[in-house]
């Protein structure tokens, strides 16, 4: 089991071999991009042809497409994280809003998946404190630079986030401008004169 705030560490049994590392690695890049394209009950062969290894070398690595699952999952999650470390440099409200720009990316992998996994399990519940541990103290940063109102959490924003990429867009620009009308909306009203 995992303590709050870690990661279930799901790349325990990663290969050591330069070789098998990177058929691994592969095969979490196809299945992401599967996952993303066609929803939980993609082909794991179709997995296996985009990372161009047999469906044997898939199930060497995930014997099940559980284990697949949350290893994509765990991944999406540390980049996710790891990303705001990478936005450290830029102006607080700007690395605020470059990140939850990427959240938008990791919620349409997360939506495929998480039909796949038991919501309220501790796998998510670790998951969803490690993004929480990564995006509240750029929100509170934000909030410090006058760049977001004071007045909301950073649940509140998760969920307004989530909740636009629940939305079906006919076209991905459209989600992208509906994504910087929410966004605008984390501005400080401007102070009457």
């Amino acid at each position: 089991m995992t303590s709050a705030g870690q990661l279930p560490d799901v790349f325990a049994g990663r290969p050591k071999r330069a070789d098998a590392r990177r058929n691994y690695e592969s095969l979490i890049v196809a299945a992401r991009e599967t996952f993303a394209e066609n929803g939980a009950a993609a082909s794991l062969e179709e997995v296996a042809r985009r990372a161009g290894v047999g469906i044997g070398t898939l199930y060497r690595n995930f014997p099940s497409r559980r284990e697949l699952f949350e290893a994509v999952y765990v991944e999406e999650v540390r980049a996710l994280s790891q990303s705001a470390a990478e936005l450290a440099d830029l102006p607080p409200g700007d690395a605020l809003v470059a990140w939850l720009r990427r959240f938008v990316g990791y919620v349409a992998t997360k939506r495929a998946l998480a039909e796949e996994l038991l919501h309220d399990s501790e796998f998510f519940r670790s998951c969803r404190t490690e993004i929480y541990r990564a995006g509240e103290p750029m929100m509170r940063r934000a909030q410090a630079a006058g760049a977001v109102r004071g007045d909301i959490s950073f649940d509140d924003v998760v969920r307004l986030v989530s909740g636009l990429t629940m939305a079906q867009f006919p076209e991905p620009d459209q989600r992208d401008r509906v994504l910087g009308v929410a966004l605008d909306g984390l501005r400080p009203p401007p102070r009457p004169r």
